[in-house]
């Protein structure tokens, strides 16, 4: 006979065990559009351009271009909407945060010596969030075919039912765990009661229809902190470097739901479940960038970039909590609670996300205005987790490199000066990372912003949207049926600068 597991003890598990995803790499992999107020409102087609503190993210010679010192910050405002179709069925879900998003400062020193080749360096010190994790998503439905059990049985079969029955829940590793909630849940059951049974069937009745819920809550950052280096030779051509130490802070929720209509007999049955997850993930990483810009005339400038993979160390925690209610034709039996309160705690891992490339072009018309194109390309099939000896690691970098392919990202700006005051706007497009185009669809955005110089300070403002369609599945197994979720990010910023 089966029953309910609670410990009471908090308490903490260290494991080597693992349960990354592609969705994982991804959260460290792909961008987001953020920065000073002046680069937002250009859609970030900065990279021959400088002359920007954001512009040095893209292309480290751009702080040579700037003539002064200045020291600036931003703040922004992120909203971002999820409308999701789960079956025919449309919800929506939203949040909105705000963040200091960018602080740093740029020190230019001038050469005197009017013969000198190489006529100033620069250095420059600039942090940003390189993406705000700060989102809600809530999808519901009825599912006409597939039932959460399906999520527990794929782990469940092939492991005996002495391990799932009678193993101590701490020392079991990922996979025996989800097998456990599904058992002791009365959610599977063994096909014989025999130890060594490693067969198992759903206690929810086939068929449909089931009515779902999925709610995911996340919060957190991806920061970046650079360290510049900069000279011009004869203020035609630049050269930078860049040093940059990455931390990355990131909490999820999630809770997923299901009941149906099962049709009452004798025997006890699923009739609804909770399921909840709660994951937490920090770590840190280093990178660096190298790149050039060349003013060709006065106005035509060319500048072109690289940025090399992301090395970065994390780890992660894992809670989960499990409960369900079976009936009979006798009524509802008592809610089987199964909470184990024990933080999984699993071992470091590294990510090596993909090395990126930027070619760029802008014309500056003398002091009314400019327009700039910078097209970048990622390769994602480059995307890693290591160490590539492990297994599990091994078979996952495989059906990444099966899975994800290059992708590429325009982005174009405009900036027109009216004395003091400057009108900006920008468009940027950027192709999926997967190569159905489906899982995560391309990303389409625009902005807009104005500035006012005011001599030694300037205050910017933005505005920036984005769209991306994507399918979000409740789980990686079993249960893989994904909403259609339609996210859209309104952003607004505010940059002030102090030219010293």
């Amino acid at each position: 006979m089966k029953k309910t597991y609670i410990v009471i003890a908090i308490a903490f598990l260290c494991t080597s065990v693992k349960a990354q995803e592609i969705s994982d790499a991804l959260r460290y992999s792909v961008d987001n559009l953020n920065g000073t107020a002046r680069y937002r409102s250009m859609s970030g087609a900065f990279g021959a351009l400088g002359g920007d503190l954001s512009s040095i993210n893209v292309n480290p010679a751009g702080s040579a271009v700037f003539n002064n010192n200045q020291l600036g910050l931003t703040i922004s405002n992120y909203s971002t909407k999820n409308n999701s179709n789960y079956f025919g069925t449309q919800t929506s879900d939203s949040e909105n945060s705000f963040d200091l998003n960018q602080a740093g400062g740029v020190f230019v020193f001038k050469n005197h010596n009017r013969n000198a080749d190489w006529t100033k360096i620069a250095f420059a010190v600039n942090y940003e969030n390189t993406n705000n994790f700060d989102n809600a998503k809530f999808s519901a439905g009825v599912n006409p075919t597939n039932s959460i059990a399906n999520y527990f049985l794929s782990y469940a079969n092939g492991i005996s039912l002495n391990t799932i029955e009678f193993g101590n829940y701490p020392e079991l590793n990922y996979r025996q765990q989800q097998a456990f909630f599904g058992f002791h849940g009365y959610i599977i059951n063994p096909v014989s009661n025999a130890t060594n049974n490693t067969a198992y069937t759903s206690n929810v009745r086939e068929g449909g229809n089931y009515y779902q819920e999925n709610a995911i809550y996340s919060n957190g950052y991806n920061g970046k902190l650079s360290f510049n280096f900069s000279s011009s030779y004869k203020d035609k051509l630049y050269i930078g470097i860049n040093l940059n130490s990455h931390f990355s802070n990131y909490t999820q929720s999630s809770r997923f739901y299901e009941d149906n209509d099962n049709t009452l007999t004798n025997e006890d049955r699923i009739t609804r479940m909770r399921f909840s997850n709660d994951l937490y993930t920090n770590g840190t990483g280093f990178s660096f960038q190298i790149g050039t810009i060349a003013k060709i005339t006065d106005g035509l400038r060319l500048g072109a970039a690289y940025e090399s993979p992301t090395w970065m160390n994390l780890s992660d925690e894992l809670t989960q909590r499990l409960s369900s209610v079976r009936s009979n034709t006798s009524g509802e039996l008592p809610t089987d609670v199964i909470d184990p309160r024990i933080t999984n705690y699993y071992a470091p891992y590294r990510l090596q996300t993909p090395s990126k490339f930027t070619g760029s072009a802008a014309y500056v018309f003398g002091k009314k205005g400019l327009i700039s194109v910078d097209y970048s390309i990622k390769d994602y099939n480059n995307v890693k987790f290591r160490p590539t000896s492990d297994d599990y690691y091994r078979d996952l970098n495989a059906e990444m490199d099966a899975t994800l392919k290059t992708s590429g990202e325009l982005r174009i700006g405009a900036e027109y000066k009216i004395k003091a005051l400057s009108l900006r706007g920008g468009y940027r497009m950027e192709k999926s990372p997967y190569k159905n185009k489906t899982t995560i669809g391309d990303l389409t955005g625009y902005s807009g912003g104005l500035g006012y110089n005011f001599g030694a300070t300037r205050v910017d403002l933005a505005y920036s949207y984005a769209k991306r369609n994507y399918q979000q599945g409740f789980f990686s197994t079993g249960l893989t049926n994904a909403a259609s979720i339609d996210a859209i990010n309104n952003n607004v910023s505010l940059t002030v600068l102090f030219e010293l």
